[in-house]
């Protein structure tokens, strides 16, 4: 199938149904002084429930995501589990030889998050390379159809993005990714990478921690407590984040089935369950309300329901492992490189992420898990060093140096 326009177009009658749901909500009770540490406070939920209701218009923001952001569909076929129409955006660079970049968004996230990154990346300039974006929504998430079928997992998902790339004529690109789109994007590194795959970049740097056996030369700096202040609040950032803010992972990993009952039907759980995460994965970032209900209203309205896509929770776990698609000892045979934000979910030792083919590294003094849409300057700037002249993976696509 070719690529086909599309235009984000919800129907009238979903638009009276989330109302009349919005109308008939209860809220539920909240003690007092609890702020966030409960969840969803209260105050905001109650608050964006009535500006949803009573002053949010989608049909204005619908249309503005319409003339942003180039969007289309195609099938794709992918062993196993037959032809998925993938909806994307796709947005070719301004330079003669602009460089393909294949953006891979997570959960709770979408092809909305490449939405700032677009006219930063594309542009083209002497002094900094361009770049052929492509974001796709992952199956099951915004405009794209979910898998029917069980065992639809990280390859299926790396299988779908990289034959997308290979359908818009892009045999050689590399990639960008962040919380889902890292796992996705270092399993395309690690069965496409050197014929198609050419290098990846991502902002949720990990890697496994001190072994006596595998990294004992960590393992000694770590006892010997060698370091820096920066990495210290890291690890307190990791420890906070594993004790008190994965109740999430696990219900996903286990009976997503079960949990997507309440986030398909209730359109204030749905936003209760995200709004928390948006507001505790970034750092400080000023949410508007009606920028968070944008977010919101593209899982409430997506093609397959926001069920479809926790189930990549399962079925990763049921393959890979509780871990191993995050953390895992392998290297993929092409150059990476990260950049680190401080307040991702997990702040690792630059020390632990030293990699054979590891050839860009940036650190920054702020931001969090959604880096491209909170410090999209930051890590477009990134991708421009680790890609444009005189960084260390420029002209890895041969022919697509980024310049005229």
């Amino acid at each position: 199938m070719s690529e086909t326009p599309f235009t984000i177009s919800v129907s009238d009658e979903k638009l009276q149904l989330l109302r009349k749901k919005l109308e008939l909500a209860t809220l539920p009770d909240e003690l007092e002084d609890s702020g966030t540490e409960y969840g969803a406070p209260l105050g905001d939920i109650r608050r964006m429930v009535a500006r949803w209701r009573d002053g949010y218009d989608w049909r204005k923001h619908e249309a503005q995501l319409n003339a942003e952001l180039p969007q289309f569909t195609r099938d794709i076929e992918v062993d196993g589990h037959g032809a998925l129409n993938i909806h994307y955006v796709h947005q070719r660079g301004d330079a003669v030889d602009a460089i393909p970049l294949l953006f891979v968004h997570g959960w709770p996230g979408s092809f909305l998050e490449v939405r700032k990154l677009l006219p930063l990346l594309r542009q083209s300039s002497p002094e900094h390379p361009s770049f052929h974006i492509v974001a796709p929504s992952l199956p099951g998430y915004g405009f794209s159809a979910a898998p029917k079928k069980k065992g639809f997992g990280l390859s299926q998902y790396a299988e779908v993005s990289h034959k997308l790339m290979l359908a818009l004529g892009y045999n050689e690109y590399v990639t960008q990714g962040g919380d889902w789109g890292y796992a996705i994007t270092r399993r395309i590194a690690e069965v496409y990478g050197g014929k198609h795959s050419k290098a990846w970049h991502n902002n949720m740097p990990l890697a496994p921690g001190p072994h006596p056996i595998y990294r004992p030369l960590l393992l000694l700096y770590h006892l010997l407590g060698w370091y820096t202040p920066a990495e210290k609040a890291g690890f307190k950032r990791s420890i906070e984040f594993q004790q008190k803010g994965m109740g999430y992972s696990a219900m996903h990993s286990t009976k997503p089935q079960t949990l997507g009952y309440s986030l398909a039907d209730s359109p204030v759980g749905l936003l209760a369950w995200i709004y928390e995460k948006l507001v505790n994965w970034t750092d400080g970032y000023p949410w508007e309300d009606d920028e968070v209900l944008t977010w919101i209203s593209i899982y409430w309205f997506s093609r397959s329901g926001p069920t479809a896509s926790l189930r990549i929770y399962y079925e990763v776990r049921m393959v890979e492992g509780p871990t191993q698609a995050f953390i895992n000892a392998t290297t993929p045979p092409i150059p990476a490189g990260y950049s680190r934000f401080p307040k991702e979910l997990m702040v690792m030792p630059q020390s632990w992420l030293k990699t054979p083919r590891l050839v860009f590294e940036s650190h920054h003094d702020s931001g969090g898990h959604f880096a491209a849409y909170e410090r999209p300057d930051a890590l477009a700037g990134d991708l421009r060093k680790m890609f444009g002249r005189g960084g260390p993976a420029f002209a890895v696509v041969p022919a697509k140096t980024g310049y005229d």
